[in-house]
């Protein structure tokens, strides 16, 4: 665990740089198109390239070397930064979407090679001790990121801020590359004494092929995620809404507070799992995931129903531990497929959860113009709520029945039919 301390620093600063850019670039087109039109199509290049990049992420994960894939995907980012930078002011609104495509496919890349990679990197005992970390490093540079942007903007200008991000992605690849890690598992030798093919284009196939049929619990948790995207986008876009209806004088205040708490939340909640962890000895399984998800969507409606202050608080305090709890279990479980299949789930992840986001964005917003902030995201969270009572049904019912037969029940770090295949 000691270089994976090194990587989490790495990785959080080159997830401020995201965060600070994602601000930055969508002002800043703003200004220079002058066209809320234009600023909405930026935006929906970059959605609809993580979207797509997710399913080709999986296959480049699975096929080449995740270390150099992370290394080369924020000196892509860094280099497109720095051609928008010098570029001349004429040449600019081109370059902005062609940037959309590479930022945006770039981060889905390296996120769906860094999740695949964890295991190799710590040891699967650890994977969930290292997930926590990664979430941490991540709700302190979004913090960071969209507290530190307006103020970077609009004291040293656009030619500051993308130079910034270019520099902290420079950052993040070089700490990648100078530290001595394996990010791909083991692979066996063969009979002939050669290198057994863990991965490459046929098992890739059989595993789009087979895997709804074979691991549905983990299909069904990923259509979960897709759904939870789709609660995130209405609370994020509802937020700025219900914030200026409390206090029109000074909107960014409950904002900010809001981040704040659920920042704090996600770090108690890493604190928490791994005193779970460690006591029990055991990750928590897909039961916990389903209770995680729906104690979630709870405290963000919560949220929005207008109660005083230190409620409201203590809810966006308990929606960010439940959603860093959730996180942590979702990947972890993930993890737990073998190696030459965790690229392509986290590909089809990526793309599920990039795509839940994106549809909510476009439909609450449509929505907000005619119904409430708390009706909006009630709908929204509530539809997940009640898809993680089904899955937590269905986990019980199956439980209930493999006890009575005497089988161990289903769930946690046992592989699926599908892992099983190649263990």
């Amino acid at each position: 665990m000691g270089y994976f301390h090194l990587l989490v620093v790495g990785n959080g600063v080159s997830a401020y740089g995201s965060y600070l850019n994602m601000v930055a670039l969508n002002v800043f087109v703003y200004d220079v198109t002058g066209s809320a039109l234009a600023a909405g199509l930026f935006m929906a290049v970059r959605l609809v390239t993580s979207v797509a990049s997710g399913f080709v992420s999986g296959r480049l994960v699975s096929a080449y070397d995740r270390k150099r894939l992370m290394v080369g995907a924020d000196l892509c980012q860094a280099a497109a930064l720095l051609t928008l930078l010098l570029a001349p002011d004429a040449a600019r609104p081109g370059l902005l979407y062609a940037l959309a495509v590479v930022t945006g496919g770039c981060s889905t890349l390296s996120q769906v090679a860094l999740r695949s990679s964890v295991p190799a990197i710590v040891g699967d005992e650890h994977r969930a001790r290292a997930n926590g970390l990664l979430v941490i490093g991540r709700s302190l540079a979004m913090i960071l990121g969209f507290a530190s942007s307006g103020v970077i903007v609009a004291q040293l200008g656009y030619s500051a801020a993308f130079g910034l991000d270019a520099a902290t992605f420079v950052v993040s690849a070089t700490v990648m590359f100078l530290l001595p890690i394996r990010t791909r598992a083991a692979v066996p030798k063969a009979a002939d004494g050669g290198p057994e093919q863990s991965s490459g284009t046929a098992a890739t196939r059989w595993t789009a092929r087979v895997l709804l049929r074979t691991a549905p619990l983990l299909m069904v948790m990923i259509a979960v995620r897709a759904v939870d995207g789709l609660g995130s986008s209405s609370h994020n876009v509802a937020l700025p809404l219900y914030s200026h209806s409390l206090d029109p004088g000074h909107p960014a205040t409950f904002i900010s507070q809001f981040w704040a708490t659920w920042a704090i939340g996600n770090i108690v909640a890493q604190q928490l799992f791994g005193q779970v962890v460690k006591r029990t000895g055991r990750t928590p399984e897909e039961r916990a995931f389903a209770l995680g998800a729906c104690v979630m969507s709870a405290g963000f409606i919560v949220v929005f129903s207008g109660l005083p202050a230190v409620p409201t608080i203590i809810a966006a305090l308990v929606a960010g531990a439940a959603d860093g709890f959730t996180e942590i279990v979702y990947v972890s479980r993930l993890q737990a497929a073998p190696d030459e299949q965790r690229g392509r789930l986290f590909g089809l992840s990526a793309s599920a959860e990039n795509a839940g986001f994106g549809l909510g964005m476009l439909v609450s917003g449509a929505l907000l113009e005619v119904f409430s902030p708390l009706q909006v995201v009630a709908s929204f969270h509530g539809l997940a709520i009640a898809l993680c009572a089904v899955l937590l049904a269905v986990l019980l019912r199956r439980a209930g029945a493999a006890t009575r037969s005497g089988e161990e029940p289903v769930g946690g770090d046992r592989p699926t039919a599908a892992e099983g295949h190649s263990r």
